[in-house]
């Protein structure tokens, strides 16, 4: 169970003996990388493509595709399991974790080919598999190259964070890029950190059969909001996850297949025993020998710095995704590349804007978020704004397919104009879109109540949560004086 990303190093001391000159030359294949290269080839620029490990960075290889796999096939033996609800009898399902594990080897070569470096070759992009460094500001070494580009765009990404745990070094541990390569089943997993990551694998892991303790330091989904995660806690809670919150861990022992691990609580110390240990406590920027210095990149431990439109300290160079210690989501990256496509290609003066980015966290039920929460927009307002709810329960299609726990919260200033919302529910993750492209388009209200939603879908819930807003119009004195009035013309 090694604890280090399995592809070998690159030679980053090879000399380098080709000059190339492009266009735009990336650091990085993972998705904004990616996006960049394929859409500047495409209007006809000449572009390089520099990646260390594996095409497609983090989120095919080791977490988006690879977890959202494993989840699915935990749910699927979750519903055998509770299929009586339905009629059906339960069943208690074979788990076959070699089987599950080729499943999951199975979505990241269906999605492999469009990653590639013949796919990227074939758009016209030079791809390099090397380890790429700055040897001054306009220049990057990678391998047997030397590249000049026009722009730079680094978009490295991040790596987990491994904690200077006392002992850990000792212990065999997975993380993300470790975990996905498991074939056999775990019978007790301990894992440390209680956030998106530590949770959605805890409830993947105990829906296969294992054993799961989870030890958080502080609050389990700390960063959302506490009225919709707590659902989600509450929910793997009743499913047999031991989620002990306010635990830190102090020191970690033992070896394959017996792991102890000591833990402080308040006043309390105790051990945990567990077969198998998974940390995930956060990530850490890919910063280290990209030679930033020698190009005069700014960057501390938290990220590279840039600027509203992702450019660095260096006029060539811009940054994006997760090495600018942002908001780290694929789907970021990918925000971040349009904008930079559009800065460089175009000049456009394109500016991030936080606000408009949704993310979730697909435990099961799912919890979504974009915008403001409630807590930011109070302090934004000076505490003028409305918050709008509706649940699940009160929705046709959530009681047919029995899904009726969760609900969605809106957050709109006096004026109506929507400031964020939070979905805690099934499918959640697809229902907050037409509340980002409501943030995004700056609507107000109103026009979240003005669409026809097909009946019945889990889609009016939104349409009934943006109608909360007029609530207390039927009783209002004055349009009832109006309506009265009207109402003697016949």
């Amino acid at each position: 169970m090694p604890a280090n990303r399995p592809d070998a190093t690159p030679n980053v001391d090879a000399v380098p003996s080709e000059q190339i000159t492009a266009d735009i030359c990336v650091i990085g294949a993972g998705s904004g990388g990616l996006t960049v290269a394929a859409t500047a080839a495409a209007f006809g620029q000449s572009v390089v493509l520099i990646e260390k490990h594996k095409m497609g960075g983090d989120c095919l290889n080791y977490g988006c595709v690879p977890s959202k796999a494993l989840i699915a096939a935990g749910k699927r033996a979750h519903a055998m399991r509770t299929a009586s609800k339905f009629g059906i009898a339960d069943v208690n399902p074979e788990i076959d974790l070699a089987a599950v594990n080729d499943h999951v080897r199975s979505v990241i070569a269906a999605i492999e080919p469009n990653d590639s470096v013949e796919r990227f070759t074939g758009l016209g992009v030079r791809v390099i598999l090397a380890a790429g460094r700055f040897v001054e500001k306009s220049t990057v070494v990678a391998g047997e190259y030397r590249i000049k580009a026009r722009r730079f765009v680094v978009a490295t990404g991040s790596s987990p964070f491994v904690p200077p745990i006392p002992g850990l070094n000792s212990v065999p541990y997975f993380t993300n890029e470790t975990i996905f390569d498991n074939r056999d089943r775990l019978h007790h997993l301990i894992v440390i950190g209680g956030g998106p990551i530590g949770m959605e694998m805890s409830q993947a892991h105990r829906r296969l059969g294992s054993r799961v303790t989870v030890l958080e330091g502080s609050k389990a989904l700390g960063r959302d909001d506490p009225e919709l995660s707590k659902i989600v806690l509450e929910e793997l809670t009743a499913e047999g996850i031991d989620l002990r919150q306010g635990s830190k861990v102090e020191r970690v022992e033992g070896g394959l297949g017996r792991v102890l691990v000591h833990v402080a609580s308040g006043d309390q110390k105790y051990v945990v025993e567990g077969t198998h240990l998974l940390v995930a406590v956060g990530r850490k920027v890919n910063v280290s020998e990209l030679g930033l210095e020698a190009a005069g990149i700014r960057y501390d431990k938290r990220g590279i710095k840039v600027n509203k439109g992702l450019r660095t300290s260096n006029r060539r160079v811009y940054a994006i995704g997760d090495v600018v210690g942002q908001q780290q989501f694929t789907h970021v990256a990918n925000y971040h590349a349009g904008i930079v496509i559009r800065r460089v290609l175009f000049r456009i003066p394109a500016k991030v804007n936080p606000n408009i980015i949704s993310w979730t966290t697909y435990t099961d039920p799912e919890l979504a978020n974009v915008g403001l929460s409630e807590e930011a927009a109070r302090k934004a307002t000076g505490g003028k704004i409305n918050v709008l709810r509706w649940p699940y329960m009160e929705n046709d299609r959530a009681q047919a397919e029995l899904e009726t726990i969760g609900h969605v919260k809106v957050v709109t200033d006096k004026s109506g104009k929507i400031l964020g919302a939070t979905i805690v529910g099934a499918k959640a993750g697809e229902l907050i879109q037409m509340w980002s492209l409501a943030i995004s388009q700056k609507l107000k209200i109103k026009a979240m109540t003005e669409w026809i939603s097909p009946y019945p879908t889990l889609s009016e819930i939104n349409k009934r949560a943006a109608y909360r807003y007029y609530a207390t119009a039927p009783g209002s004195p004055a349009l009832r004086k109006i309506i009265g009035f009207l109402a003697k013309f016949g």
